[in-house]
């Protein structure tokens, strides 16, 4: 039985993806035998990286500057603010420096479904939908080059007002505490807050609805359970007659 030649040949090839990050890259141990055939060694791709969808409210807390570091290192990042896009990008400008430049997109008011409806909390205040769907549409999307790499499996909205999520899978969303100026000692976003960790046991989840539906956490979302679902469920039905 014939043996490999003994002047076998090992080279290392680096394939990259449509990032230029060098996390993204990945070496393959590539090895040409005496029949000139390759067959590849030791790959290993990596998961991918889930993408998280982050409101404007997580931001106005402590250690944000930290958090988005955090986040960035291990996730893909989007922003989508249900405010106007002057007040969105002049609180980026504030709280975003030097970062704004790694998130995925930042999407406004103008993304946001405007559900005919007023909070509860504020009869003046438009009651805004954030569907998640736009961003896995190639007719929403304004990143086309990564339409189809996300889904409900790997994406996950964190948002502090649980409606925004009325239109969206179940279990692809998580509602943290709004957050008050006058809270002291608030550690949500630190190296051991509650959010933080969170996140951390989401990275290497299978998928988003699982975890989330395994792993309660922050504020429920809003089910025919909630006290107000006679109002909800009415927004809901607006939403599907709109839609026919």
């Amino acid at each position: 039985m014939a043996g490999k030649s003994e002047d076998t040949k090992k080279k290392a090839v680096l394939l990259n993806d449509s990032d230029s990050d060098s996390e993204n890259e990945k070496q393959k141990e590539v090895v040409e035998d005496d029949t000139g055939l390759l067959s590849l060694m030791n790959l290993n791709l990596g998961p991918k990286k889930k993408l998280l969808v982050l409101s404007l409210g997580v931001y106005k807390r402590s250690h944000c500057t930290e958090f988005m570091k955090f986040c960035l290192e291990r996730f893909e990042v989007g922003i989508w603010s249900s405010a106007r896009e002057w007040s969105m990008i002049n609180s980026l400008d504030c709280i975003m420096v030097g970062l704004k430049s790694k998130m995925l997109f930042a999407w406004d008011q103008e993304q946001c479904t405007d559900s005919g409806f007023k909070t509860l909390e504020n009869k003046h205040k438009p009651l805004f939908l954030k569907e998640m769907g736009k961003i896995w549409d190639k007719k929403y999307c304004n990143i086309p080059s990564r339409v189809g790499e996300f889904s409900a499996s790997n994406t996950l909205l964190i948002d502090t007002n649980p409606y925004k999520a009325l239109l969206n899978h179940p279990n692809t969303a998580v509602f943290p505490t709004d957050y008050k100026a006058y809270t002291v000692n608030d550690d949500a976003l630190g190296p051991e807050g509650e959010l933080r960790l969170y996140l951390e046991g989401l990275v290497d989840a299978e998928d988003v609805p699982s975890y989330v539906k395994d792993h309660s956490f922050g504020q429920p979302a809003i089910t025919s359970m909630h006290p107000d679902w006679d109002f909800y469920s009415k927004v809901i039905r607006r939403h599907r007659q709109a839609e026919d």
